[in-house]
Parts: structure tokens; C-alpha cells; sequence
């Protein structure tokens, strides 16, 4: 078994519905970014990774930077840890309606141009053979893992707190949650 490291991303400068549909992190998701570096680089040396895998969105991407940057790796992009992908008929002003819906159902009920459940599953087969990594990921790709692991078909079933670190095992073929993260006090809902 090797451990596994999923953290979503921390505070982003803009939100759902604003102008910026791909933001960077704002001072706080800075810090936060740190904060998870911090905490990962004081793991002892057989727990702490080695490869740093993200997002394809900068938000991930700039929390990745320095644990990347005090490990002296490349943050390696993962795209089947980046967002729920949105169904193409909706606008981006339309995805935050279309989320809290998500959000409220289960996996096989959320509708869209693909099969979400079947997309749930292939977040969890991109993490099987990433023991040993730092993944940075997304509010519902946590959730799409999370909700696999303990056997819940709802979509939400955690709400991670911005650069949240929840702990896996992997041994190449399985995952095993050892810890969830911090939740967030907040809704995102």
C-alpha cells in the first residue's frame, strides 16, 4: 500500500457565473496552497509524495505549484481529476443551476451527455495507480471518489474545505479512504 493525497483546490479569485471561468487563487487560496505544502512536506519521508498530479484548471494547478516546487517535481496534469464535465446544451451561466441540481441526486440520476456514474468511475481508476502523488482536485471529483469508496450513491456526500487533504491508501489496483478532509463550514450549494 502507498498513500494517496487528494486536495481540492484552494479559494479561487472568482466564483461560479463570473467573468473568469478558468480563475487562479486569491490571496487566502495562496496561503491555503502553502498550508497543504506545508503540511505534506512535514509527513514523514515514507509518507509524503513524491509526484504531484492536478487538474487542468489553474486553480488546481497554482495549489499544486509549491508542493511541486519543495518536492523539485513538475506538477504532472491529470484531466480525469479536473470538474464534473458540464452537459454542452448549458451556458456557463447555466452550470450553477445545473450543479445544485447534481448536487441533490445520486450518481446514475444526473443528466448530461454522458453517463456520470461511468465518469465517477474512471476519477477512481485515475487514482488507483497514483499511490504515492499529491492529486489536486475538485469539489465534486472528491465527491465522485469519496462516494465510490464508502459505497453512497449520492453525489454529495462531503463537502471538502478549500485545500482540504483527504488520505488514501492505493495498492495499484484499489483505493481505501483513510481520512477525509476538512469539511468546509459553508455550502457551496
Amino acid at each position: 500500500m502507498s498513500r494517496l493525497y487528494l486536495i481540492r483546490h484552494g479559494k479561487p479569485a472568482a466564483v461560479w457565473g463570473e467573468a473568469d471561468e478558468d480563475p487562479g487563487l486569491d490571496a487566502a487560496g495562496r496561503a491555503q496552497a502553502e498550508a497543504a505544502r506545508d503540511y505534506l512536506m512535514s509527513l514523514p519521508q515514507a509518507e509524503r509524495p513524491s509526484r504531484v498530479f492536478s487538474s487542468p484548471l489553474r486553480r488546481c494547478r497554482e495549489t499544486a505549484a509549491p508542493t511541486a516546487a519543495a518536492l523539485g517535481v513538475e506538477v504532472e496534469i491529470e484531466p480525469f481529476v479536473g470538474e464534473i464535465p458540464t452537459p454542452k446544451a448549458l451556458s456557463a451561466e447555466e452550470r450553477p443551476a445545473w450543479l445544485r441540481g447534481v448536487f441533490q441526486g445520486r450518481w446514475k440520476e444526473v443528466e448530461g451527455d454522458l453517463d456520470y456514474d461511468a465518469w465517477r468511475g474512471e476519477v477512481v481508476k485515475a487514482l488507483q495507480a497514483k499511490g504515492g502523488a499529491a492529486v489536486f482536485s475538485h469539489y465534486v471529483a472528491i465527491n465522485a471518489v469519496i462516494s465510490h469508496l464508502e459505497c453512497d450513491e449520492r453525489v454529495l456526500v462531503f463537502r471538502p474545505d478549500h485545500a482540504s487533504i483527504s488520505t488514501l491508501d492505493s495498492d495499484g489496483e484499489r483505493l481505501t479512504l483513510v481520512e477525509r478532509g476538512r469539511e468546509a463550514s459553508t455550502q457551496v450549494l
